[in-house]
């Protein structure tokens, strides 16, 4: 058909999310070792126009609400004439790594995200 899958959309919102972390300076790779598991819990997607194999676009991650015992990101993707592809959402958990339990955000993490207010 031409269009990017509608699966790839979480793949996008997902880069983009460990990115927009990276630049922070947080590391999901870090927090794993530290014993802080982030897994999405809830998607939220809206396809309004679709993307085109070999289309370039840029994708706009938002944290919607201060962390407590969960992490809301909103997304939005354009494309180069920026035209609003898709838009959706992503809930994801502060779990324990040791006991698989959830947590509340650690206080190292909520001081970073209190900054961006």
């Amino acid at each position: 058909m031409g269009f990017v899958h509608h699966s790839n959309y979480l793949k996008f919102f997902e880069l983009a999310r460990i990115s927009w972390l990276e630049k922070l300076g947080l590391s999901y790779a870090a927090m794993e070792k530290s014993g802080i598991l982030m897994p999405v819990v809830k998607v939220q997607l809206h396809f309004k126009t679709p993307l085109y194999f070999g289309e370039n676009f840029q994708v706009h991650v938002q944290l919607l609400e201060p962390p407590k015992a969960t992490l809301k990101f909103k997304y939005e993707i354009f494309n180069d004439q920026g035209v609003l592809n898709c838009s959706g959402e992503t809930l994801l958990a502060f779990l324990s790594k040791t006991s698989g339990r959830p947590m509340r955000c650690p206080e190292e993490l909520r001081s970073v995200f209190a900054q961006l207010d």
